[in-house]
């Protein structure tokens, strides 16, 4: 029987998103393989929980982006080598730089071996070229490894696998639905949601590369069609934000449709929300890596609208067809989005996808490396 493994992942902190949530997806399987998980952070909100599950956390400001951080170098050589690192998984650019130059001043034959995910599409250039010096290259999609050969054509692509997340079946079970208490204090909370008319959600920070825009143009364009609908904007609303809130209220007003639309602060019962929504959507003007809550909400049996661009095109093709719409044709949009209303279609069941496979090769790919022959890189 193969040794257990000890495995340091390297990220700036662990506070929200998709980055930190794959950390303790895999700190999880670790500890449950019976394997050594650390994880090095400046901290977060996080941290709490990854300790509850046997993981342990070192904190390390990774992520300050100052030249002072190098001087973490010589610290994370010691803790690779004194904790016995047989693993670094590096997920974000500079903790992977201070990675790569403390495990590159190590041994060759005894040093750890080192491992990098892409979780974005980074800007191109020598800084984001780091992550793809790791001696196996983690890409999140399809979309993301055709992105790296596309943008660093001199990469070796055999050292590039592709594993996607996983989406926990459980969590989001397919045809789950809130209980009635959850849905009479949503609607209070939010009293635009009274109507019988059918909700429609799009989950994002306020960033106007979400699509909010595009979203409330939507729900103008469907109410000139006669076809009513409710908008709900989860997450839209975060300190710091308040300037693009007023904004898109002031747009929903101009259309029209300011009784329309509710915006909310970032939410734990999305999982809730979706499922009481008829079609979530997907409209982000730029391509993105994934689009975790495109397969959430399809796995809960939730139609997805989205643009056929990046990740979620990636992954309305293979789950969801008639969900993806060319992105800058309005018209397109709200003619789909009608259409989808009016027939109720729904994803079906799928078993791809899944959390545990996503656990499952990462951990194989961190066997299959720790041997196999060592080069230098």
């Amino acid at each position: 029987m193969s040794r257990p493994l000890t495995v340091v992942q390297l990220l700036p902190a662990l506070d929200s998103g998709g980055v930190e949530r794959g950390t303790l997806e895999i700190a999880r399987a670790l500890v449950a393989a019976g394997h050594r998980s650390l994880v090095v952070s400046a901290g977060g909100r996080l941290v709490d929980a990854l300790t509850r599950e046997g993981s342990e956390h070192i904190e390390l400001d990774v992520g300050r982006k100052s030249l002072a951080s190098l001087w973490l170098v010589p610290k994370l050589r010691r803790l690779f080598a004194e904790r016995g690192v047989d693993i670094v998984h590096a997920r974000s650019r500079l903790p992977a730089w201070l990675g790569f130059l403390a495990w590159r001043g190590m041994d060759v034959a005894t040093r750890p071996r080192f491992v990098t995910t892409v979780h974005g599409l980074n800007s191109v250039g020598f800084y984001s070229a780091v992550m793809l010096r790791g001696e196996r290259v983690i890409c999140v999609s399809q979309t993301v490894r055709d992105y790296v050969l596309r943008h660093y054509p001199g990469s070796d692509a055999t050292r590039l696998r592709v594993i996607a997340r996983g989406v926990d079946p459980l969590e989001f079970p397919h045809g789950h639905r809130p209980d009635r208490d959850w849905h009479k204090r949503f609607v209070a909370e939010h009293p635009a949601l009274s109507t019988p008319a059918p909700w429609l959600c799009l989950v994002g920070r306020g960033s106007r590369i979400k699509g909010h825009r595009h979203a409330i143009e939507l729900v103008a364009d469907l109410r000139d069609q006669d076809s009513d609908a409710r908008l709900i904007l989860l997450g839209v609303s975060e300190p710091g934000r308040e300037r693009y809130v007023d904004e898109l209220q002031r747009l929903a007003q101009r259309l029209g449709v300011g009784d329309a639309v509710v915006m909310t602060p970032p939410r734990r019962d999305v999982r809730d929300v979706m499922a009481s929504c008829r079609l979530v959507l997907q409209l982000s003007s730029q391509p993105e890596a994934f689009g975790r809550t495109v397969l959430e909400a399809l796995h809960l049996g939730v139609p997805v609208l989205g643009y056929d661009i990046g990740g979620v095109g990636e992954q309305l093709r293979a789950l969801f067809a008639p969900g993806a719409v060319a992105p800058g044709d309005p018209a397109a949009l709200a003619e789909r989005a009608r259409v989808l209303l009016q027939q109720d279609l729904r994803p079906p069941p799928f078993s791809s996808h899944g959390l545990a496979q996503m656990q499952e090769a990462t951990l194989s790919l961190y066997r299959e490396l720790q041997e196999a022959p060592r080069r230098c890189i």
